[in-house]
């Protein structure tokens, strides 16, 4: 295809009647960059009007207008704004309004915040690693860029889609076992149905918040992401049939809801570009909904469906008929998994497993990688008593460590030294293993909402016996894990190399210093030769080896 870029009318008009059709496409293309460039130009020249990105807090639109959040409105320049050939009016109410009217504004709002976000983000940059310290901030900042691939970045784009869900998830997860609580010891029997419908309520429209943050986080309407995935938790679709088989209530769950909304977002995105713009806001939401909507009913539910059956199904089948071994692989590998990004993908499994059973099986068994981190810091400390920075870094990142928050231990202790990274690995490999056991054994072990770990997750566990054994099992992982870690680093995890060089202090340099620094400096010093000098009357030449510095 010719892919030379003059104007139409002064093309070749020897061009044989072959060429037409690529000539058409060429010119479809030019004029949908053109109308694409036009619009993140209105864009670009609106937001320096407005006070600038900084300025700007939140970005919306209606049918006409784009509705921004403004942190200080004195600092807009609204007679040049007004000026502007394609601001057609501004409202000033509870946002600043600016009339773009119907079909522009649907595609000029994505171009400011696209804007504002990218701002925003050049500010932010390092903003993490300053928190962490010397070799721990160099690693992290350089496993983030490593962790910059396509398929790395769309698992931390699922991860935005859940992640906002997490204080639901919890909130929900907590009232659920206090109810739960209150049913086996038989108290407030009249308090306790309102319980379950607090507990249950999100969880029945989970899907509809998976479909408005999927649209959101892949560029589309998120009103039009839920709409399409509220379709999966409606009661009518038990009067479709499907292969010959009706369809149920929920079926395919927060996967149906995922897939149907990032169909919704490429219907719209595909509507935007051939849709005049006059027509838009009527055309485009409509072919978004149809289109995606029987998608979702004629497809996408079913396969979801047997999607996240197979995921539940393959879950208990591992830990019934491989529970040890499963739980081993699962908590040794989390760490590095975290490392790497992968750990992401773990996210809708543990939602379509709340969904599915109450609770995920999975999480207690990875929440023993911070056990093993926990004890390999215990032992790191005990190790090196005499590198005060260090053993400050580990007495401050403890009590967070012992609450599931294990990046501080991480990037602060375990990885900048190395080999205790590993060994923390392997309390982590021993505590699942445990938990793992009791899952073979028929004692299953459960949480009912994801993000919370370490001791912060007592809260949420449920199970196949009860809260009481459940805990306690869960305690006894937290045990072994803290045990395993400890044992292996502090056997294991610091090799002579290492404590050569960590594990000093200025008042314990080796007996020779002195001797060494006496010839190498021009003043002679007093005292028998070969006799050491007193720690009180050091050298001045010879200054001690320097602590090294926090990790």
């Amino acid at each position: 295809m010719s892919t030379d870029d003059r104007h139409p009318d002064e093309a070749d008009d020897t061009r044989d009647a072959h060429a037409a059709p690529a000539a058409d496409a060429a010119r479809s293309t030019r004029s949908t960059r053109s109308t694409r460039g036009a619009h993140h130009a209105l864009a670009a020249a609106i937001l320096p009007l407005v006070g600038g990105a900084g300025n700007v807090e939140s970005v919306a639109s209606c049918m006409t207008r784009l509705r921004l959040g403004l942190r200080d409105r004195t600092r807009v320049r609204e007679a040049e704004l007004r000026a502007l050939p394609a601001v057609l009016g501004v409202v000033e109410d509870d946002t600043y309004q600016i009339v773009l009217g119907p079909g522009v504004v649907t595609r000029v709002a994505p171009e400011v915040e696209a804007l504002v976000a990218r701002a925003a983000a050049a500010g932010a940059d390092g903003h993490d690693a300053e928190a962490l310290a010397g070799k721990g901030a160099a690693l992290k900042a350089d496993r983030k860029a490593r962790n910059a691939t396509p398929a790395k970045l769309l698992l931390r784009r699922i991860a935005n889609i859940f992640v906002p869900l997490i204080p639901a998830l919890i909130g929900c997860g907590i009232i659920a076992g206090l109810g739960g609580l209150l049913v086996n010891l038989g108290w407030l029997p009249g308090l306790t149905p309102a319980l379950t419908v607090l507990a249950n309520g999100f969880m029945a429209l989970i899907a509809v918040f998976v479909g408005y943050n999927t649209a959101k986080e892949f560029g589309g309407t998120p009103i039009l992401g839920g709409a399409v995935a509220a379709i999966i938790v409606y009661a009518g679709v038990a009067k479709v049939e499907v292969f010959g088989r009706p369809l149920s209530l929920g079926q395919g769950g927060v996967l149906g809801a995922l897939g149907a909304a990032v169909l919704a977002v490429y219907v719209e995105k595909w509507c935007r570009r051939r849709v005049p713009e006059a027509l838009d806001v009527l055309v485009t939401p409509t072919v978004t909904v149809l289109v995606a909507g029987l998608a979702t009913l004629y497809g996408l539910m079913f396969v979801a469906g047997e999607a996240a059956r197979l995921i539940g199904e393959f879950a208990h089948w591992l830990l019934a008929h491989a529970g040890p071994g499963a739980g081993f692989v699962l908590g040794g590998l989390f760490l590095p998994l975290v490392m790497l990004g992968l750990h992401q993908a773990l996210i809708p499994i543990h939602t379509t497993l709340i969904e599915q059973e109450g609770y995920t099986v999975l999480l207690p068994i990875l929440a023993m990688a911070g056990a093993g981190q926990v004890g390999a810091a215990l032992a790191v400390y005990l190790r090196l008593s005499r590198n005060g920075s260090i053993r400050r870094t580990i007495r401050s990142a403890l009590p967070t460590g012992l609450l599931g928050v294990g990046e501080p231990l991480i990037y602060g202790v375990s990885l900048p030294l190395g080999r205790p990274f590993v060994t923390a690995c392997v309390g982590g490999a021993f505590g699942g293993a445990f938990i793992g056991l009791f899952d073979m054994l028929g004692h299953t072990i459960g949480s009912t909402a994801i993000g919370p770990s370490g001791w912060a997750l007592f809260p949420l566990l449920a199970g196949s016996g009860g809260l009481g054994p459940t805990a306690a099992i869960y305690a006894g992982g937290l045990l072994v894990g803290y045990t395993t870690g400890f044992l292996a680093t502090y056997f294991f995890g610091l090799g002579k190399n290492l404590l050569e060089e960590f594990n000093v202090s200025p008042a314990q340099d080796p007996a020779p210093a002195p001797e060494k620094s006496r010839q190498n400096s021009p003043t002679p010093t007093s005292g028998t030769p070969g006799s050491p000098e007193p720690p009180e009357a050091p050298d001045p030449d010879a200054p001690p080896r320097p602590e090294p510095a926090g990790l």
